[in-house]
C-alpha cells in the first residue's frame, strides 16, 4: 500500500525521498523493523488476551523434567507471527507480484489449518486435534494451488542464460527474449547444476515437456507437506522452532535476493528468476516476526506458537524454496527439520519392525522427535536449543557456500 502511495508521490509530484521506496533493500529493512516492533509490542497484548481466554497448552505427560509446569501456557501464538508478517507486507510489498500473492495465500491457508487444529485441542478438549487426514488434505490443497500457479502462470519465468551484457548487445538480444517457462531447478554443489523435472518424461516423445506438470505439481505437494510437518515436529521445546526457522528463512532470503537480481545472478552463474526479488520484502518481515516472537518464546516461554505457527512456518519456507528453484537445498537449509522428521520415522519404523519380529517393540532413540531424546539424556532445554541453533547456523553457511562451491 505504502509502496504505491510513494510511487505516485514520486512520479506525480517528485516528492523528495519518495523514490527510496523503489528499492527492495530499503523496503526489506523497513519491513523487518516494523514486523519486529509489531511482534514485540503487540505480541504482549495478544499473549494477555490468549491467557484471559484460557487458551492454554494442555501438556501431555512425557516424563520430562519441567514439562508439567508448562501446562496452561498460552498457545496459538502463531497468530503473532502471522499478523507481524502480513501487516508490513501489505504496507510495503508490491501486492500485484505473483510471488507475494502466493506467499500471502500460503500464510493464510496454513494459518487457518493450524488454527483449526489448535482450536479443537483447546476448546474441544481433543488432544489429537485436527485429524491427520484433514491436515494432509489441506497441505495437498495448498500444494495444488502453488504448483498450478508456478507452472501455468505467465508471470513465472526463469532465465538460465549467463551471457554477458556485451554479448547480448552485440547480438541484439533483449532480456525478455531470454525469459522462458521452465520446470528447471537447481542441484546444489554441482557445476552444471540445473535439472528439469520434465526430463523424467523424455521417454514420452518430442512433446514430453507439455506433460511436465505431472512431475512438477506432485513434487510441490510433497515438499510443502514434508516441510510443514517437519516444522510442526520441531516445535517441541521453548525457542527451538522459532530460532531454527529464522536461520533457515534468512538463508533463503539471501538466495532470493541474488536470484532476483540480474547482476548478482549473472556474477554467481545461477538461475535468474524475474520478479522474485520482491519476496525479499516478505522474507524480511517474516524473519522480524520470528525474532519478535522469540522474545516471548525463549525459555521459559510465555507463549507457544502451536500448530497455528508451526504449520504456517513450514508452508512458507517450502513455497519460498520452490519459487526460487532451491527446493533441493531444503535438506541442508532445513537440516534440523529433516533430523526431527527422520528421528520420528526411524523410531516408529524400528519399533514396528522389532515388535513384529521379536514380539516386543524396541527403540533407537530414548524418545522422538530428536530434541526429546536429548531431554531424556538430561540436557537442559536451553542447551539443546542453543546447540540446535549452532548446527542450524553451520548448515546455513554450508548452504550459502553452494553459490560458489561446485
Amino acid at each position: 500500500m505504502l509502496y504505491y502511495i510513494f510511487q505516485y508521490l514520486d512520479k506525480a509530484f517528485d516528492v523528495p525521498g519518495a523514490g527510496v521506496f523503489q528499492y527492495i533493500t530499503f523496503r526489506s529493512a523497513l519491513a523487518f523493523i516494523l514486523s519486529l516492533l509489531i511482534a514485540t509490542i503487540y505480541g504482549k497484548k495478544i499473549i494477555n488476551y490468549l491467557r484471559n481466554q484460557q487458551v492454554g497448552e494442555t501438556v501431555r505427560e512425557l516424563g520430562l523434567e519441567g514439562q508439567t509446569a508448562k501446562a496452561g501456557t498460552p498457545t496459538m501464538g502463531g497468530i503473532i507471527i502471522i499478523l507481524a508478517t502480513l501487516i508490513p507486507v501489505l504496507l510495503l510489498a508490491k501486492l500485484n507480484n505473483i510471488y507475494i500473492i502466493l506467499l500471502i495465500v500460503t500464510t493464510i491457508w496454513m494459518g487457518v489449518i493450524g488454527f483449526i487444529d489448535d482450536y479443537i485441542k483447546i476448546f474441544k478438549k481433543d488432544k489429537q486435534g485436527l485429524k491427520g487426514i484433514f491436515k494432509v488434505i489441506g497441505q495437498v490443497g495448498l500444494g495444488l494451488i502453488v504448483g498450478t500457479v508456478l507452472y501455468f502462470s505467465p508471470d513465472v519465468t526463469v532465465r538460465k542464460d549467463t551471457l554477458t551484457s556485451r554479448v547480448k548487445i552485440e547480438n541484439n538480444i533483449k532480456p525478455a527474449d531470454l525469459e522462458e517457462k521452465s520446470t528447471a531447478t537447481t542441484i546444489p554443489f554441482l557445476k552444471n547444476n540445473e535439472f528439469d523435472y520434465a526430463e523424467v518424461l523424455s521417454f514420452m516423445g518430442d512433446d514430453y515437456k507439455d506433460y511436465a506438470w505431472l512431475i512438477f505439481i506432485p513434487m510441490v505437494i510433497l515438499i510443502i507437506t514434508a516441510v510443514s510437518n517437519g516444522a510442526n515436529l520441531t516445535d517441541g521445546i521453548d525457542g527451538l522452532a522459532a530460532g531454527t526457522s529464522a536461520i533457515s528463512v534468512l538463508t533463503l532470503g539471501l538466495f532470493t535476493f541474488v536470484s532476483g537480481n540480474i547482476i548478482f545472478s549473472d556474477y554467481l552463474n545461477i538461475m535468474y528468476i524475474p520478479n522474485s526479488g520482491e519476496m525479499t520484502v516478505y522474507i524480511a518481515a517474516f524473519v522480524g516476526a520470528l525474532v519478535g516472537f522469540l522474545w516471548y518464546n525463549a525459555y521459559p516461554a510465555s507463549v507457544f506458537m502451536g500448530d497455528t505457527g508451526s504449520l504456517t512456518i513450514g508452508g512458507i519456507i517450502a513455497v519460498i524454496a520452490i519459487a526460487i528453484r532451491k527446493e533441493l537445498m531444503i535438506p541442508v537449509v532445513c537440516g534440523i527439520f529433516l533430523a526431527e522428521n527422520l528421528s520420528v520415522i526411524i523410531q516408529v519404523s524400528y519399533f514396528k519392525y522389532t515388535k513384529k519380529k521379536f514380539g516386543e517393540g524396541r527403540r533407537i532413540f530414548l524418545m522422538s522427535p530428536l530434541h526429546h531424546h536429548y531431554q531424556k539424556k538430561g540436557y537442559h532445554e536451553s542447551r539443546i536449543v542453543t546447540r540446535f541453533w549452532i548446527v542450524g547456523i553451520l548448515l546455513a553457511i554450508f548452504s550459502l557456500v553452494s553459490l560458489k562451491l561446485r
